[in-house]
């Protein structure tokens, strides 16, 4: 069984991405881990480089800008890093730059991978997420976030990223899926104020580039503001170790009180109420095909 992992980045200097803790996450679990790093306007290049891992393969990528719909050029690029992979691949082993692994779910990663490499109807593995916000001591627990998305793809050639690269689909149908024990913990949204504003409007002119009406008040904004979440609870949990030094040297505050909720409908309160009672999550959008 071969695995490869697979990322793009770029400009993780400048947006603050924890990108060398998420390849470093995942070396253990891979034989080599492409890495598709585009033009940047920082020394990201540099920061790869600086893992010094002969498992890291780097690919030069030159970002379309025009793609500004959607988050589409997310997906372009994540399809550049796959297109990479080692053909004798049995495993492709998917993180984004923000996103890594706890090395608590190791065992339980390899077992799964393991336990399906033979058996042909397994197309991916699901992983759960989850989401930190404003600081390393709380989670978005609302259905502003996805509570399960694939990181681990069987290798075939006609496999894709979706839309804007938050789950794959092999000849535009979705893929066929099981559930692990095991956790990618997201640390897109920890990040000081000038950090969180500068991705905010990275973010917007991504989705929505070609409608700077759409984005002005992001643009023209001073500072990112945490206060306007939904929903927010206390993490109770073990952070990654990777993560340890970049955790020490968090130079901001943020406080929040997880009783207060801003639900912006009734219906989106009420789909929250049932979750935390009942554990289900109904009439989510799920871009997979659960094998139970």
């Amino acid at each position: 069984m071969k695995v490869s992992g697979f990322t793009f980045v770029r400009n993780a200097v400048k947006f603050d991405y924890p990108v060398v803790e998420s390849i470093r996450s995942i070396l253990p679990l891979c034989d080599e881990v492409i890495v598709s790093v585009g033009d940047s306007e920082d020394e990201t290049l540099e920061l790869i480089k600086s893992i010094n891992s002969p498992k890291i393969k780097i690919f030069h990528s030159v970002w379309d800008d025009s793609l500004k719909e959607g988050g589409r050029i997310l997906a372009v690029e994540t399809d550049k890093a796959y297109a990479h992979i080692s053909p004798d691949t049995t495993w492709a082993f998917y993180i984004q730059a923000d996103e890594v692994v706890n090395e608590n779910d190791y065992d339980a990663i390899r077992a799964a991978m393991e336990q399906y490499k033979d058996d042909k109807k397994v197309e991916g593995l699901l992983f759960k997420y989850n989401h930190f916000y404003g600081s390393y001591d709380y989670l978005g627990d609302s259905r502003t976030w996805y509570n399960q998305e694939i990181r681990i793809v069987r290798y075939l050639k006609d496999i894709r990223s979706y839309k804007d690269a938050q789950g794959f689909r092999i000849n535009d149908r979705k893929l066929h899926v099981k559930a692990i024990n095991a956790y990618i913990y997201h640390y897109g949204w920890v990040k000081d104020l000038m950090h969180a504003m500068n991705k905010w409007k990275n973010t917007a002119k991504l989705y929505h580039g070609n409608h700077p009406d759409k984005i002005k008040h992001v643009i023209e904004a001073e500072w990112f503001d945490y206060s306007g979440i939904d929903s927010l609870k206390h993490f109770t949990g073990t952070h990654p170790s990777v993560m340890k030094e970049r955790i020490a040297n968090k130079n901001w505050e943020f406080e929040h009180d997880v009783s207060k909720k801003k639900f912006k409908s009734f219906s989106k309160k009420m789909l929250y109420w049932i979750e935390q009672k009942m554990g289900k999550r109904l009439f989510d959008y799920r871009n997979y095909k659960l094998i139970r």
